[in-house]
């Protein structure tokens, strides 16, 4: 079986245009923003090839590609702060937020840096702290009736 990272490799080599450049170009800013992310290749069905997907305690970001755009959604889009917005799509959403890009679009490298830690250390947030353990009920003993 393939890695998810040789396929996403053809992936980009498959594209030929500036779809091709632009996802290698993403993933390189995603691996220097974090060099733990892991990548995936998921939701492979008849009518689609499947999706990239980067994941560090949980999915980080997809990069999708459309015909007009390559597109990275975040999974928890909407709970991270976007002082350069970055976010132009999937903005009604309660949970998701996206980027499109299109050709010719200039991406800024360093806010989008930013916001792939902010993805991640919201995804670890709360993983390193073990869970309070509970504490064993205790039963009042009841003294015997019998005496000695």
């Amino acid at each position: 079986m393939e890695s998810a990272s040789a396929i996403i490799d053809a992936r980009i080599s498959e594209l030929r245009d500036w779809r091709g450049k632009t996802l290698a170009k993403v993933r390189e800013i995603i691996h220097q923003a974090d060099p733990e992310i892991v990548e995936e290749w998921k939701w492979v069905k008849p009518t689609s090839p499947g999706t990239a997907v980067f994941s560090h305690g949980g999915i980080v970001c997809t990069g999708e590609t459309y015909k007009n755009a390559i597109k990275m959604t975040f999974a928890k889009g909407a709970a991270l702060k976007d002082p350069s917005r970055l976010f132009n799509s999937s903005l009604e959403g309660n949970v998701r937020r996206a980027i499109d890009i299109h050709e010719g679009d200039k991406v800024d490298e360093a806010a989008l840096k930013d916001l792939i830690r902010a993805a991640v250390a919201l995804n670890l947030k709360g993983k390193t702290k073990p869970k309070p353990q509970r504490k064993p009920k205790l039963t009042p003993r009841r003294a015997s009736s019998k005496r000695r």
